[in-house]
């Protein structure tokens, strides 16, 4: 049985995400830093995003760039930024500078009775940033992109 997702948020300008899921810690870690496997849960399939290319230097100073296709819109769409710290297998930090307004976003990776607890934790500049970020419907993807993660750790 799969942990429900919880999305709130917890103060003016953050967004926290929880779900625990039945894989260790260090093989969850690796779903979030290796590109053949973050190709395979993190877009969500009910937005109708495809991901094109997925290119990440997972360290402290590296850099990620995520190019994902819509039918909507004849250009892709690519979500950057820079990792700010990777601590294998327990914690990542990057920016997300496609937009002035992006949050700093924060995952730990806890090991909890056989599994691993998420916490992500998106820290937007301002209030009004989180507003506009909850406003666009790209906040709520969480739920199914843990969904497909449950699913992928559980092969």
């Amino acid at each position: 049985m799969h942990s429900p997702t919880t999305v709130e948020r917890t103060s003016d300008r953050e967004l926290t995400v929880t779900r625990t899921l039945t894989a260790p810690a260090r093989i969850v870690f690796e779903a979030w830093t290796t590109p053949e496997l973050m190709m395979r849960w993190w877009a969500p399939g009910s937005f109708g995003i495809v991901f094109l290319s997925c290119d990440m230097d997972v360290r402290t100073g590296g850099s990620y760039r995520f190019v994902f296709g819509h039918p909507a819109s004849e250009q892709p769409m690519a979500f950057f930024g820079r990792y700010i710290e990777v601590t294998p297998p327990s914690r990542l930090v990057w920016t997300n500078e496609e937009e002035p307004d992006g949050a700093v976003t924060t995952v730990t990776f806890e090991p909890v009775d056989g599994g691993t607890r998420i916490v992500v934790r998106d820290l937007y500049p301002s209030k009004d940033a989180l507003d506009a970020a909850m406003a666009s419907g790209s906040t709520g993807a969480w739920p199914e992109q843990f969904e497909a993660l449950d699913n992928l750790l559980a092969v």
